[in-house]
């Protein structure tokens, strides 16, 4: 039953984050933290979103923006690893606030979809800011929607914002995997969950492909904030919980 659910967990994720510009790892977290201990979930949610990934890379190949790929990849990699490597010992629970409260205000900075941007962004920010999100969603699982704000404000949307966030999520789920694996958190039926996710998220990915095709800008601008709303909401109210026990 635990595959099942983490079957049906990541196709409905990524069937989702297809028409959001993003946020089915932050989605899968609740489901994960459900079926598994805790301390696996930022190991196992990577692991799916991997194997997952190669199926949205290929259905939006020629939508990649590879300037901000190449931009984005050295700064995140060795953040990535960073973050993986403190994983074992480090929980900064307060980054999970600081996050969440970003999310949200940048749905109101957004004017809930009237407003086009809400600051500059340059090409050259992406390595630090790869560097930054690559770090923390090492240590807390899923950062992703963060993403989004800095996207859009760059001009980048649809299909060519899903499949450049998938092309950098892929890369660099490669070096937290090896961390992950190399420090021992990441090991024997952790990898059947994993590939559990991963078939459900390849399946999702055909059906938000084909929900996204017929979108307009204006609507898919308005599920972003919407995936950024939700997802600021989750991870406040779940780490609140989580002080309050």
């Amino acid at each position: 039953m635990i595959y099942v659910w983490l079957f049906l967990m990541g196709f409905a994720a990524f069937t989702i984050s297809t028409i959001s510009g993003g946020g089915g790892a932050l989605m899968l977290v609740p489901a994960v933290n459900f079926a598994v201990a805790e301390w696996a979930v930022a190991p196992l949610v990577h692991l799916g979103n991997f194997i997952g990934r190669p199926t949205r890379i290929m259905l939006f190949w020629k939508h990649i923006r590879w300037d901000i790929v190449k931009a984005y990849l050295p700064f995140g990699a060795v953040g990535a690893f960073l973050g993986a490597w403190l994983f074992a010992s480090i929980r900064l629970e307060w980054l999970q606030v600081i996050i969440g409260v970003f999310l949200l205000t940048s749905v109101w900075q957004y004017r809930f979809g009237k407003q086009q941007s809400t600051f500059p962004m340059k090409l050259s920010y992406f390595g630090w800011l790869g560097f930054l999100v690559c770090f923390l969603s090492s240590l807390i699982g899923a950062t992703g929607a963060v993403l989004n704000p800095f996207y859009l404000n760059f001009g980048v949307e649809k299909e060519e914002l899903v499949a450049t966030k998938a092309a950098n999520s892929f890369f660099i789920a490669i070096v937290q995997l090896s961390t992950y694996a190399g420090f021992g958190k990441l090991y024997g039926e952790l990898w059947g969950y994993g590939l559990a996710i991963g078939v459900g998220a390849g399946l999702g990915n055909f059906l938000g492909k084909r929900l996204l095709r017929g979108m307009s800008s204006q609507r898919f601008r308005m599920w972003v904030l919407i995936m950024m709303l939700i997802s600021g909401a989750v991870i406040l109210a779940k780490q609140v919980m989580k002080w309050l026990a």
